[in-house]
């Protein structure tokens, strides 16, 4: 399994390309922006691109996701418990001053336990509510992709629609901190970090 990260706009968000090398399926974890650097590493590396994974429905998420689907075809995953907030997405862009765009449409909406294939490998959804109510880490092959709900030394906010800190709280301590200590953790902003470091040095959990 390979994963490649893309910095993109508007708050430089990480996106990760990740893929299976043998069967060449690749999977976008979040989608920020339509940003042509994906679709060139798709082409260049001869791969497939079969799903888009919200690890939730912010806006800085899922902006790219309609036109990046129209490029790839690409299936579309988000945890059902955030749809509405999909569908109120441009309440969002007018907050920002940014226009108004295209819901995109979700093609499987996921619960707390399901597995999306990625060629032998199988992605587990883990629901970590708190940031908001459906927010989703993806682990697969000890490799933890945590979105907003877990940062380097740090948390996702809880101060917008749906966030709660005790809800946060509870989905690292016992949805993340029970994995091993040494599995790596791609966090939807920032560097990446380690289960392990993070039960030691998050003075935030």
């Amino acid at each position: 399994m390979q994963i490649k990260t893309f910095v993109v706009p508007p708050l430089e968000n990480n996106n990760y390309l990740v893929y299976d090398e043998e069967s060449k399926e690749a999977v976008l974890i979040d989608c920020s922006h339509f940003d042509e650097r994906i679709v060139a590493y798709l082409k260049e590396n001869g791969l497939t691109l079969k799903s888009i994974l919200l690890t939730h429905a912010h806006f800085d998420h899922v902006l790219g996701v309609e036109k990046m689907v129209q490029a790839t075809g690409a299936k579309v995953f988000l945890h059902k418990d955030d749809e509405s907030l999909l569908k109120d997405l441009n309440s969002y862009t007018f907050m920002m001053g940014m226009p108004a765009v295209n819901v995109p449409e979700v093609d499987t909406f996921t619960e707390e336990g399901d597995s999306i294939d990625l060629g032998t490998l199988q992605i587990k959804v883990i629901h970590t509510p708190g940031h908001t109510r459906g927010g989703v880490s993806y682990f697969v092959d000890g490799n933890l992709f945590s979105g907003d709900t877990l940062f380097r030394e740090s948390i996702g906010r809880t101060d917008l629609e749906g966030g709660s800190f005790k809800t946060l709280e509870k989905s690292i301590r016992e949805k993340i901190y029970i994995l091993p200590d040494d599995t790596k953790v791609y966090a939807g902003h920032g560097p990446s970090t380690e289960v392990g470091h993070e039960k030691k040095f998050n003075s935030y959990i």
